[in-house]
């Protein structure tokens, strides 16, 4: 076959994908606009609610039994699916006030972020920490300001809040009319259409009917929202015309600003605004730097990187699939692709995509698209894998624990089943695991609070083990590193009872303070103590 067509091939399948991931504080309607986006693309016929009393229902792309018992996201999720020409791949972030090293990985592995806002709170702490991670590599972002169907703050305030707290430029490209039980719609600036908002009941369903009105001076505005209420809106948009910066896909792309919509994702109004920019101004997939080079998605050569691992999402088998997202050439059923790490090659013809649990067989995919391999154990986190070429993805980290606690079985007779189960889980990214150098305990890493728990009912659900926690003295955690080995040696033989191993033997230093742990390093200046790892 013709190289060249190969390439346009290639090109054409490209730029339909769109990679994104959707981010926000719990509570703030990540899970629902993601229904909704799966609604409005024919995936689903009714959007799911958080699970009410007695109704049996759960968000899609909550799997796991934690998950649809207390109604919240708790690990990460991938789903593939088609919208007008485009093909998305979205990767639904965990929305509960303590997420896991999961949610930060996914964001390195998307092309863009869909940040949802709280209308009457703005932006909060996880939404921050998130967003953070977003801007380390300059990751383009849409912003939903979400739920203004309730009384929300002053849309002003709310690009203030954006501005000052994220350090990024707000771009109005819907503006609001009113909000809470006045809430009339919005004015889209760009296409010059105000969308009216009104609720009916039909069937004792509360459904959502969107009148579009074309022109600012229409006289049918004051039919729909008001002589008074037109004049307010005609005056508020001639003011952000004057004042406010244009939009720039160019600074768009560079993380400088990011584009504002608002809406109600429980009633699906202003969902199709952010969709409809997403394929318009979001980014094809992009390039990504390795150890050796820069590679781009057109190369003829396959690469990906492994960014996920989750074990047992099929209750009945005992698999572990590991996420790959595609960075350069084609998957095609039958390859041979080279696990750099480990430098054995192997034929793939069993690739997956999901939408959430569920999995389907594939026979191409391309940059950009998430594709599961079935996992045996040799596969981690972090993993290249090439049809020869020995490069190592980089910028797929460790992240740094804020919690720690030491656990121990109920039964001691199951220790081999609970070291089986929390290297699992440890390869997954959920938790980290550090043995101390001067005793046998477990001691657990995570990000918040709620992985405790969730650990806990995956040992008793997954491997029938009962297990409880203990209160260790750490404060947090370094990884050490030093070129000079006799240094090293010194370090250990003084500072033996807070130094530790982690699940690939790297050296841990467990600081009980901060004071400690200022004190230690300015004692070792030769030491490197970081705060986290790469994999590779």
């Amino acid at each position: 076959m013709d190289k060249n067509k190969i390439n346009s091939s290639l090109i054409e399948e490209i730029k339909k994908r769109r990679t994104f991931a959707i981010v926000s504080h719990p509570d703030a309607g990540k899970s629902t606009i993601t229904e909704q986006i799966l609604l409005f693309s024919n995936i689903i016929r009714a959007a799911g609610t958080i699970k009410a009393r007695g109704s049996g229902k759960h968000i899609t792309s909550d799997w796991m039994q934690i998950e649809k018992k207390r109604g919240i996201s708790i690990t990460g999720s991938a789903m593939q699916f088609n919208y007008k020409c485009f093909l998305i791949n979205l990767l639904d972030t965990p929305g509960h006030e303590d997420f896991s090293e999961d949610t930060y990985r996914i964001i390195t592995a998307v092309d863009c972020c869909l940040m949802i806002i709280d209308a009457a709170k703005g932006v909060e702490e996880r939404t921050k920490k998130l967003i953070n991670i977003a801007r380390l590599r300059n990751t383009p972002i849409i912003t939903f300001i979400n739920k203004l169907d309730r009384d929300s703050k002053n849309p002003i305030e709310l690009f203030d809040d954006v501005e000052k707290k994220l350090k990024i430029s707000c771009i109005p490209i819907t503006w609001p009319i009113n909000c809470g039980r006045l809430f009339k719609g919005v004015y889209h600036l760009k296409d010059g259409i105000t969308c009216i908002y009104k609720k009916h009941i039909m069937y004792n369903l509360v459904k959502t009917q969107i009148v579009n009105i074309p022109n600012l001076y229409n006289s049918l505005l004051d039919k729909y929202i008001g002589i008074d209420e037109v004049k307010t809106l005609r005056e508020d948009i001639e003011l952000i015309n004057q004042c406010c910066l244009k939009f720039n896909h160019t600074n768009f792309l560079n993380g400088a600003i990011t584009p504002v919509f608002f809406g109600s994702a429980l009633n699906g109004f202003g969902v199709r605004h952010i969709l409809q920019a997403l394929i318009n101004w979001g980014p094809c997939p992009t390039y990504r730097k390795t150890n050796c080079r820069i590679v781009y998605p057109n190369e003829d050569n396959f690469s990906g990187f492994i960014f996920k691992i989750q074990a047992n999402m099929d209750s009945k088998h005992r698999d572990r699939i590991a996420f790959m997202r595609i960075v350069s050439g084609k998957y095609y059923q039958g390859m041979r692709l080279r696990h750099v790490r480990t430098g054995k090659y192997f034929i793939l013809n069993d690739a997956v995509v999901f939408l959430a649990r569920d999995r389907f067989l594939i026979s191409n995919a391309y940059p950009g698209d998430i594709i599961g391999i079935y996992n045996h154990g040799t596969i981690r986190i972090g993993d290249t894998f090439t049809e020869g070429e020995l490069i190592n993805f980089i910028s797929i980290s460790n992240f740094l624990p804020e919690l720690f606690r030491c656990i121990r079985l109920k039964n001691p007779l199951k220790q081999k089943q609970l070291l089986k189960g929390l290297t699992q889980l440890s390869e997954e990214g959920m938790i980290q695991i550090f043995r101390p150098l001067l005793n046998n305990n477990i001691i657990l890493g995570v990000i918040g609070e709620l992985q405790f728990e969730v650990v806990s009912d995956r040992l008793h659900q997954e491997y029938k083990i009962e297990a409880v926690y203990e209160y260790v003295n750490i404060f947090t955690v370094r990884w050490i590193s030093c070129i000079d080995i006799n240094i090293i040696s010194q370090f250990k033989l003084n500072n033996s009872s807070n130094l530790a191993v982690d699940c690939n033997n790297n050296l841990i230093y467990l600081a009980p303070s901060m004071v400690n742990l200022n004190i230690i390093s300015a004692r070792y200046p030769e030491i490197i103590f970081s705060k986290k790892r790469e994999y590779h």
